[in-house]
Order: C-alpha cells, then sequence, then structure tokens
C-alpha cells in the first residue's frame, strides 16, 4: 500500500502530494509571496474574493500545516459565503471593516455562534465545521485569515449541492430542504460562485 505521506517516484521525494526540492536548489523566493496588499475585485455575485497564499503557490509551506487568505468584501453586504474547510481550523483577523462572522456545529445540537467584528478583531472557525463572514459595513472590508494545514481544502454549501457533477438527483435535495422539484431544477441551472 502506497503511503499517502512520502513516496519515491524516478528518484524524486514526493511529501503530502508536493513535490520537495533538492535542499542544495532551495532559495528564499520558495519561502515568500508577494501582493497580498493589493485590494482584489469584489464585482461578483457574492461581493467577494478569497487570494491564497498556500502551498501551491510557496513551495517553503510544504510540510509545515499553515496557509494564509486574504478576503476582500464589497460594503453593505459582501458574502463568504457558507463553506467548510476539512482540513484546516481557521483564525480569522479583521483588517478593515465590520464583519459579522459565524459558526454552525455538528449535529445534534446545531449551535450557531455569531459575532460582529471589527478592525483588529480575531474570531476561530473549528476545522470541519460550516461558518460564513459578511460585511455589515458601509465600505470595503478585508480579513486575513490562517489555516492549520498547507492545503485547508474548502467545500462552499451551496455550490457542493447544487453544482454538483453530476448533478444530485432532484428528488434527493427536494426531499432534504423540503422544496419541490422545480425550485430545486431552477437552483441547479444557477451558476454558482467561484471565490478563489
Amino acid at each position: 500500500m502506497e503511503n499517502i505521506y512520502s513516496m519515491h517516484m524516478n528518484n524524486m521525494m514526493f511529501v503530502n502530494g508536493k513535490f520537495c526540492k533538492d535542499p542544495q536548489l532551495v532559495t528564499a523566493d520558495d519561502f515568500s509571496l508577494s501582493g497580498l496588499q493589493i485590494p482584489r475585485n469584489t464585482q461578483n455575485s457574492l461581493g467577494s474574493k478569497v487570494t491564497l497564499a498556500n502551498v501551491d503557490l510557496i513551495a517553503g509551506l510544504n510540510t509545515l500545516g499553515l496557509s494564509l487568505g486574504r478576503i476582500d468584501y464589497a460594503p453593505n453586504g459582501g458574502l463568504n459565503p457558507p463553506h467548510s474547510h476539512p482540513r484546516a481550523s481557521e483564525l480569522l483577523f479583521v483588517q478593515e471593516g465590520t464583519l459579522y462572522v459565524g459558526f454552525v456545529t455538528t449535529n445534534p445540537d446545531h449551535r450557531l455562534f455569531t459575532k460582529v467584528l471589527n478592525k483588529g478583531d480575531v474570531f476561530v472557525f473549528p476545522v470541519g465545521l460550516i461558518h460564513f463572514q459578511l460585511n455589515v459595513g458601509h465600505t470595503s472590508a478585508v480579513a486575513f485569515a490562517s489555516f492549520s494545514s498547507q492545503n485547508p481544502g474548502v467545500i462552499t454549501i451551496a455550490n457542493a449541492l447544487f453544482d454538483a457533477n453530476p448533478s444530485i438527483n432532484p428528488d434527493v435535495l427536494a426531499k432534504a430542504f423540503q422544496l419541490d422539484d422545480k425550485m430545486v431544477t431552477y437552483l441547479q441551472k444557477q451558476v454558482w460562485y467561484e471565490n478563489t
């Protein structure tokens, strides 16, 4: 059985699915990324944009168990929609603006924890739990999210359910959400949001 954490292929070493450079060839550029200070375009259906700084962009993160994301939110309702990270907890720091944030616990309680955050505030989203952020201010907002994984993954709830490929049988979604089949079919035909 193949070890999922490391394997050798043609004398190259892969750890966590990423190629490990020969230490003699590593440079400072393997540990840096520029540009996270640049505001991103939030003119889309949800009014937000996530910019990642993970192992795909910073090779030196491989095996370190951390990554970062910048989230830009449009004024008056920019939303990072309900989603989860299957491989990481998240620590969100608000750099600018006012965000209403929250997460929901697992079955059977489904407890909702929410808070309004202002500049300089921090909030934690535990690994795997559905969470969101909404800009409740009248100006743009910016937050930085640190993750306890080099590749936290993301499951955007609406996309996963209504934009699955191939589509989930409408009968399943209709019964799960107590909707009629026409509404499910309508939702499946929407152009769902691609945030990253």
